[in-house]
């Protein structure tokens, strides 16, 4: 695919780009000195062998550890089939130890979008990603964090976050300082699985806790990169 190759953002971060119509996100994998970090799963074990193809292709070593912005399908399905450790938050992996007991057959997920335990959109891509739903697996995280954690990758740190984001209770950010980025996967985005609100109060939450961080670039999940400014500008209308 065109999409396989790392773009590189700067000497220590790269990127595996989004394809919309997928809804497959970014992967960001953060190169350190001792040793290199990946940011979300992904949707598949493909999404992972080609994000794991790019890596070795530009001559990087494969991810000591996976970090997961939060538990929808299209950053945590990848989880199983990482190299290294997976890292979630408490409330993921709570989530994902319900998603893995959910059966995978038209029928099911039909049932979990009528009780409201699931949406359509998403599982109109699943279908698109899962030709064949017997496929799917899902696993939990290895290292389940209750507060924040920092890893030293030797010349970069990568400071973790759980937080209660805009899109989902169970967030984590991973900021590092060195490089003045953040990353956030879909945590401005609405809530989809609350009818899609933005409620002003947790905006709010949101916007003063990033405001705190001392990044120049925000990594988002489905697009490309917002500077600072963008993002605190479009968080300020959210609640305007």
């Amino acid at each position: 695919m065109e999409n396989s190759k790392l773009i590189k953002i700067s000497d220590r971060i790269y990127g595996l780009p989004a394809i919309n119509e997928l809804d497959r996100p970014f992967l960001y994998y953060v190169k350190g000195k001792d040793f290199s970090i990946a940011i979300d799963a992904g949707q598949s074990k493909e999404h992972v062998d080609e994000f794991y193809s790019a890596i070795t292709s530009a001559g990087f070593s494969l991810p000591k550890y996976t970090i997961i912005t939060h538990w929808h399908w299209d950053h945590s399905f990848g989880m199983p089939f990482v190299a290294g450790k997976t890292i979630v938050s408490e409330l993921c992996q709570k989530q994902l130890d319900l998603v893995k007991s959910w059966e995978w057959t038209k029928e099911a997920m039909a049932k979990r979008v009528k009780d409201k335990l699931d949406l359509g959109a998403v599982n109109r891509f699943i279908m698109k990603v899962f030709p064949d739903l017997s496929r799917i697996k899902v696993c939990t995280g290895d290292i389940c964090l209750t507060k924040k954690m920092e890893l030293d990758l030797g010349d970069i740190r990568v400071h973790i976050l759980p937080l209660d984001s805009i899109h989902s209770r169970d967030s984590l950010l991973i900021f590092c300082p060195e490089e003045k980025a953040l990353f956030v996967g879909d945590a401005d985005c609405p809530d989809y699985y609350n009818n899609g609100e933005v409620l002003s109060e947790r905006v709010t939450e949101y916007k003063d806790t990033i405001e705190k961080l001392d990044f120049d670039t925000y990594f988002i999940g489905h697009d490309i990169w917002d500077t600072r400014d963008q993002v605190l500008e479009r968080l300020e209308k959210m609640v305007m």
